[in-house]
């Protein structure tokens, strides 16, 4: 499948997934719990990382732009709109990254949808337990590994991407056409993710000094809630939720 076709396809998917929860209040309200709690869990898992002066900027864009319980319908319809254009005009890793974001897109959608229609509807239930008790039911190990792995090779290859010549310059000067097609939101989000990582790499060893604590931290998350007893697995959340700042609570 070509690379325009592969990030519509997981565009529609997200769209359709996304269209589920339209008419069912209470699943809509679960989606939401689940993906609030993702990001208040990133935001105390992270906390040393958010306030690091080398680290702060990509841990804030990871949580704002991969783990946040915000709305990106805008930017994924824009994002389906040009990707003959992303696949025509930029280099073939610029695409294959561009592909691989629109997969785990796809797929934490999924994740997060299943995590909301196994929610356990009990009232008075800790959030904690519940969480831990949709992540159990759900399951899918390879596919939070597969997740965490694309995280990371996404990661390395922007990396990569920002010390290639001109291509920062090119995506700034797509900033007033972008603008002017309704691409702004899909535009912020490459610029940022650009220069968030250029200013990452001009220190040699820190992507991958920053990627290899994500890595090292979310295994463990990933092996603590499917395979830790509950009531420590609960504590242990518990205590990371509250770390989060109190603007993600």
């Amino acid at each position: 499948m070509q690379a325009s076709n592969q990030i519509r396809e997981s565009i529609a998917q997200v769209v359709a997934m996304r269209q589920k929860v339209v008419d069912q209040p209470e699943l809509a309200q679960a989606l939401h719990i689940v993906k609030h709690l993702q990001a208040q869990r990133f935001a105390g898992t992270y906390q040393d990382l958010l306030h690091s002066a080398s680290y702060a900027a990509c841990a804030r864009f990871f949580l704002e732009e991969l783990y946040s319980a915000k709305n990106y319908a805008e930017r994924d319809a824009q994002f389906a709109r040009i990707a003959g254009a992303l696949q025509r005009t930029f280099p073939q890793q610029v695409v294959a990254t561009a592909v691989a974001l629109a997969e785990l897109h796809q797929l934490t959608e999924e994740l997060d949808l299943a995590m909301a229609l196994n929610w356990p509807l009990q009232p008075g239930l800790p959030r904690e337990q519940a969480y831990v008790r949709a992540w159990r039911a759900v399951g899918r190990r390879e596919d939070r590994l597969w997740q965490l792995d694309t995280v990371q090779r996404i990661g390395q290859e922007l990396g990569h991407l920002t010390r290639k010549p001109g291509l920062l310059l090119m995506l700034k000067m797509m900033r007033k056409p972008a603008r002017m097609a309704g691409l702004a939101s899909l535009q912020n989000f490459l610029e940022l993710g650009f220069t968030t990582f250029a200013g990452l790499a001009r220190s040699k060893g820190t992507v991958n000094s920053f990627l290899d604590t994500v890595k090292t931290r979310e295994s463990a998350w990933i092996a603590r809630l499917f395979d830790a007893p509950a009531v420590a697995c609960m504590t242990e959340l518990a205590q990371t939720l509250s770390l989060a700042p109190a603007e993600n609570s």
